[in-house]
């Protein structure tokens, strides 16, 4: 029942299912469905449904005043035990290139440190991934800032400023990455996600058009598409594919360049804080020690260090 409360208190924070789902990482089919078992299990209906809006019904209303409690109260049980010795499990969700690079070693050390808690990982988009937090089923996330103001119970520390570059197959003679857009056909990151947003939004405002191949939602799979000649990529440069392979090479985009910034999302209330801060340092002290690592490869493409964290004392 703590999923269905934490759905239907999205849907009463946001005013509607279809916005909740937006914020949580679920489709409207999705929302209806925790609130119809809710429902059921209650043995009230909670939202008036003849208008556009979710409107509480005054069961709903005693229901949205009991359920924040109830939720908090469930949250706060974690707090009960804070030690070394604690058994339990953390959600992390994660994108896929922090997971093949400086995420594994944090949750290397973070198992030394804490032997009896498991890291359930859990991969997606980061849209997905914020909307899961939202809705308490993930504990913290290693995900792209999102283009707009989280919930305020979301708590952002930055990690890394990775700058989007042009990458064109080696045997690309031109050097202009304006050029490569217009002889290449163009392999897109996918436009649903927060760093393809970011891309086509530069791409409008520097007014080029672009003759679509293919859209892909990893940052690897567009590398692998370049490296095989396809076409033209705008990427991330991320830790998890350098140094490129010598089948492609970089172009620096010019006038004002978007970037991806890479942090942690966490509650600021969760079911193990202290471990979960622990955690979080762990994180943040392997991605400085990524960024120090890949500096020189940085400096090759005429980057600086992406790192843009606090740089805790572990």
């Amino acid at each position: 029942m703590i999923t269905e409360l934490r759905t239907f208190l999205a849907v009463v924070r946001h005013g509607g299912f279809a916005r909740a789902g937006e914020h949580i990482g679920l489709t409207q089919g999705a929302v209806s469905g925790h609130i119809q078992r809710l429902e059921e299990q209650i043995g009230h209906t909670l939202f008036d449904r003849t208008g556009r809006r979710a409107i509480l019904t005054p069961a709903g209303r005693e229901v949205h005043r009991r359920a924040e409690d109830i939720v908090s109260a469930v949250t706060e049980l974690g707090k009960l035990d804070n030690t070394t010795g604690t058994r339990g499990t953390l959600a992390l969700g994660a994108i896929t290139s922090a997971q093949q690079s400086w995420l594994m070693k944090a949750l290397a050390a973070f198992r030394v440190s804490f032997p009896g808690m498991s890291v359930r990982v859990l991969p997606g988009a980061s849209l997905n991934i914020l909307g899961q937090i939202d809705s308490g089923e993930i504990d913290l996330a290693v995900m792209v800032r999102p283009p707009f103001i989280p919930p305020p119970e979301i708590h952002w520390h930055s990690l890394l400023r990775e700058p989007f570059v042009a990458l064109v197959p080696a045997d690309y003679a031109g050097n202009n990455w304006q050029a490569a857009l217009h002889d290449l056909p163009y392999i897109r990151y996918d436009r649903s996600s927060f760093g393809g947003r970011a891309i086509d939004l530069y791409l409008r405002r520097e007014q080029i058009n672009v003759q679509d191949a293919l859209e892909l939602d990893e940052v690897s799979g567009l590398v692998q598409a370049v490296e095989h000649g396809i076409g033209v990529a705008i990427v991330p440069m991320t830790a998890a594919y350098l140094p490129y392979s010598d089948k492609l090479r970089v172009l620096p985009l010019t006038g004002n360049p978007p970037f991806r910034e890479i942090g942690i999302a966490q509650r600021s209330v969760c079911r193990y804080p202290e471990i979960t801060n622990q955690l979080v340092k762990l994180i943040d002290h392997c991605a400085a020690s990524s960024a120090q690592e890949t500096l020189p490869i940085m400096q090759h493409y005429n980057y600086a260090s992406a790192y843009v964290g606090d740089g805790p004392n572990l």
